[in-house]
């Protein structure tokens, strides 16, 4: 009598083909976990790669979605990896974290085709296993494997590191102990301080029309204060350009959590530079400066110690896919990627399943996604914003727009409905002598009273108000105040005589939009964008038909435009009509893991308090980012030599280009991690010279899994 299989009961082909058509792929993964529909025990049974000494649990990095995983040792060997069920993009819902990692083994989650492949990367016969050294000229594919320690005591203390390679007998590299030439972390945190004094001087002379002479005074002013520390500058005449440490460069193609903490703990706390740059421009930028800007608030801005809209934090607002009703992907295809179809597919497909959700998908190609949508709108490339301008035009035009959101005008309107945020949709903005908008409206430009003085610790500075009508009446009003409840007008105009008796014409903030959107006709954007205007409708109609369980969720099919940043912005634009910002079901902002520390005290690991003696970084980075040329030593008109970036970060296509052009300064050392730029940005060859000359680029440190388009230019690669 043959021994009962009580862990894993059989399956015929037949059930599991029906199993496939009924629920979907996703729907069918998601459900193998907890005996949903194989009604599997969860207990370790003969299958070898469910014993819990067999399974290694780790994060997958084939893809910037870092999915939890289970990777299934047989004799030491990678056999297969499958999703770990306590990560929610792998199992839904998932296990909880104290399961039993008994019960754990036997229950998988759901992976994508490309974490799979996560084997083949470890077994790449190509793979480096050894620290490679160049040993030849740059480019010619010449290497000698070294040890670690060697390879990290070379590059730490320099020397004639090539005297083997043909023309660089001499050539001595400069070691990173002798580029951070500023360790002292006393001094560090008094210079910073002095810069940014330094900074915001500049900054209020020239905002004020002073002559240049002032500027330069100032910069005298400080090099006699900071005599005893010049030598650690890059170029005492431009302090602002910081420390010598600053010509150390970190690149990365990609960084994720955890990693990025250690990284970013050595180069900008230890080393003190502020050179880490990722790719993000090349990748969502538009996507998450559009986040960013969405986000900023007014308030007090420490660095120019002034009223400023403040916030530069990277933000991925997307649709919780799990409560919406309606949902309308622009370019975005979560069964295919749009941070891991592990984790969307099965909530997307589940709610489809069961009529709970209605989807529809604007996008050129008939995508994964597209085939389990309500409707499909064939798009034209690169003209989402017209569709999203009809879209916006039939909602104002017919009133289907959360009208009660959009009229709460600052915090305490916002609280006292029970909304999450609040926008500037009532608020006035004034217009040109051409009729096109610009900046905000404030209280005191119009008669409405000086702008507040208010203290944050020693500083005294001016806080100016707002301004919005209330039925056709202006009303000034501080939109952080969480006492004083202010409702605006959604729409309307008004003319204002201003202090000096000028006319100041002003609309709200919606109104624009709606003029804006009115600049053609439904049908006009439906021609331009390649659609039938009765579909645009039928969207909008539905669309806003769910009140705030109705979201548009935009990816990298919008964004990765030279106009991106405006198509992610009118698609958020929606949302912001729909009202939908931070409620279940509708706009949310993405959350991942927390290994900082910061989320509360009783995180083990508290990274931003371990670090007694870290550096405090300043300076211009390489790349000019999160600031304006005005605000500069280097200023000397227009144009800059090349662009500055006040509202950007991570400008991929930026680094190598200033590191040729030694601007704003000489670049001493590189290290690329987990990218390759001359692959991955448009005209990548142009890069090579820079990469090849070592006058230019000295030294190269690349970490790659094998010999890239971007490493074989390096002097050292690390596996």
């Amino acid at each position: 009598m043959s021994k009962k299989n009580t862990t894993t009961p059989k399956v015929s082909r037949r059930e599991m083909l029906a199993t496939t058509a009924l629920l979907g792929s996703g729907a069918m993964l998601a459900g193998c976990g907890k005996g949903g529909l194989m009604g599997y025990s969860g207990e370790a049974g003969e299958y070898e790669l469910d014993n819990p000494e067999n399974i290694i649990n780790t994060v997958c990095l084939q893809c910037n979605t870092g999915c939890g995983i289970k990777v299934k040792l047989h004799e030491g060997i990678v056999t297969k990896i499958d999703g770990n069920p306590l990560a929610p993009q792998c199992l839904y819902p998932h296990l909880d974290a104290d399961t039993s990692p008994f019960v754990m083994a036997g229950i998988d989650g759901a992976i994508c085709p490309k974490g799979q492949a996560g084997i083949q990367s470890v077994y790449d016969p190509y793979r480096i296993r050894k620290v490679l050294k160049r040993a030849g000229k740059r480019g010619e594919d010449k290497w000698e494997s070294i040890e670690f320690d060697q390879a990290v005591t070379e590059i730490v203390e320099g020397g004639k590191l090539f005297s083997n390679v043909p023309g660089e007998e001499n050539r001595h590299v400069e070691g990173l102990n002798d580029i951070m030439a500023l360790k002292d972390p006393d001094i560090a945190k008094s210079l910073a301080s002095n810069i940014e004094a330094l900074t915001r001087n500049i900054r209020r002379l020239r905002r004020s029309g002073a002559p240049e002479t002032e500027v330069k005074a100032l910069v005298e002013e400080f090099k006699v204060k900071n005599s005893d520390h010049l030598q650690y500058l890059i170029d005492p005449d431009h302090p602002d350009l910081g420390p010598k440490n600053n010509q150390l460069v970190f690149n990365w193609g990609r960084l994720k959590h955890g990693r990025s903490d250690l990284i970013k703990r050595f180069i900008n706390d230890s080393f003190g530079s502020v050179n880490t740059h990722g790719h993000t421009t090349v990748c969502q930028g538009s996507l998450y400066f559009t986040g960013q800007a969405m986000i900023q608030q007014f308030g007090y801005d420490k660095k120019f110690q002034a009223a400023d809209w403040i916030g530069t934090k990277h933000l991925y607002w997307q649709a919780e896919t799990g409560n919406a009703e309606f949902i309308l992907f622009i370019g975005s295809s979560p069964f295919e990627g749009n941070y891991g179809p592990p984790g969307r597919t099965p909530r997307v497909v589940n709610n489809i399943s069961s009529g709970k959700m209605k989807i529809a998908v604007a996008d050129p190609r008939f995508s994964k996604t597209a085939a389990k949508a309500w409707k499909w709108l064939p798009i034209k490339p690169g003209y989402e914003c017209a569709f999203t301008h009809a879209i916006m035009r039939w909602m104002l035009e017919n009133g289907r727009y959360d009208k009660q959101y959009l009229s709460c005008a600052n915090k305490a309107a916002a609280d006292a409905v029970g909304e999450p945020t609040w926008c500037n949709a009532s608020w006035l903005v004034k217009m040109d002598s051409e009729g096109k908008p610009g900046a905000l409206l404030r209280g005191h430009e119009i008669g409405l009273g000086a702008p507040t003085r208010k203290t944050e610790g020693d500083v005294e500075y001016d806080y100016p108000s707002f301004v919005c009508l209330q039925n056709g009446v202006a009303k000034a009003f501080d939109t952080n105040d969480k006492v004083n409840t202010v409702y605006g007008d959604v729409l309307g105009t008004k003319t204002f005589t201003g202090v000096n008796g000028e006319t100041i014409v002003a609309k709200t903030a919606t109104q624009v939009l709606l003029e804006s959107t009115q600049e053609h006709t439904i049908e006009e954007w439906a021609d331009l964008c390649d659609l039938k205007a009765t579909d645009i409708i039928e969207v909008a109609k539905e669309l806003t038909s769910h009140g705030k369980k109705a979201v548009v969720d935009s990816h990298r099919g919008v964004s990765q435009h030279t106009n991106g940043y405006y198509n992610v912005l009118s698609a958020f634009s929606i949302n912001m009509l729909l009202g939908n910002y931070d409620w279940k079901g509708g706009f949310i902002k993405k959350h991942g893991w927390n290994e900082d520390g910061s989320k509360y005290d009783g995180q083990p690991f508290q990274w931003k308090k371990t670090h007694d003696g870290k550096l405090k970084k300043m300076g211009i980075s390489i790349i000019r980012h999160l600031t304006q040329y005005e605000d500069t030593t280097l200023f000397e008109g227009y144009p800059s030599k090349r662009p500055f970036y006040p509202l950007a970060t991570d400008i991929y296509q930026e680094i190598l280009p200033s590191i040729d052009d030694a601007y704003p300064y000489p670049m001493k050392a590189l290290i690329t991690y987990m990218g390759s730029p001359v692959y991955a940005l448009p005209a990548g060859d142009k890069l090579v010279p820079i990469l090849i000359d070592p006058k230019k680029l000295p030294p190269h440190i690349a970490s790659d899994i094998l010999v890239g388009e971007t490493s074989m230019f390096a002097d050292y690669i690390f596996p």
